[in-house]
Order: structure tokens, then C-alpha cells, then sequence
């Protein structure tokens, strides 16, 4: 790991990607088009893509709220969310197979 002040600090691996030399060329080319290192491009194509297909993820949706709030539990309804939750997933993840 190393310091990365365009990620805000130390959470940055390092990776190895083969491009062919198409798109290689047209990766030297954006960066000298942009002024953008060609790492800061590459990361920006993989966040978008991963956004793109994590996008429809109910969990994915909700991960900022995800046991963010607390209760008291209050009725006994409100107790069993976290199996009714689960229980629509499973069900929406059905009618997508189908």
C-alpha cells in the first residue's frame, strides 16, 4: 500500500491489468488528451462498471442505511423485519430467474 492524495489516503492496492495494444493506445491517449495519470482513468472505468452492475443489488442500494439506525424493537412486527427483508429478496431473486 502507498499514499494516494487522489483517494484521500492509504487505502490503495496495487494491480496488474492486460490491456492489447489497442486499447492501450487509446488508454496513453485519453491520459495525454485529460492530463489524468493512467491509473486515476482505469480506476474511474472500474468504478463505473462495478456501479453499473451492482446498481440493481437491493443491498447495494441500502448499504449506507444498512445497521445505521437503531430500535427498540418496538412491536412484534418490527422484530421479524430482518426475516421478512430477507424473504423478499429471496423472492425477487426468483421472478428475475424466471
Amino acid at each position: 500500500m502507498y499514499y494516494d492524495d487522489q483517494n484521500g489516503g492509504y487505502d490503495v492496492s496495487t494491480m496488474s491489468v492486460r490491456l492489447d495494444a489497442a486499447l492501450e493506445h487509446r488508454l496513453k491517449e485519453a491520459a495525454k488528451l485529460t492530463g489524468e495519470p493512467l491509473s486515476a482513468i482505469v480506476r474511474e472505468a472500474v468504478r463505473r462498471r462495478c456501479d453499473e452492475l451492482l446498481s440493481d443489488r437491493v443491498s447495494h442500494r441500502w448499504a449506507d442505511y444498512i445497521g445505521a439506525f437503531r430500535s427498540n424493537g418496538g412491536t412484534g412486527v418490527a422484530r421479524r423485519t430482518g426475516k421478512a427483508f430477507t424473504e423478499l429478496l429471496l423472492e425477487n431473486r426468483k421472478k428475475r430467474k424466471r
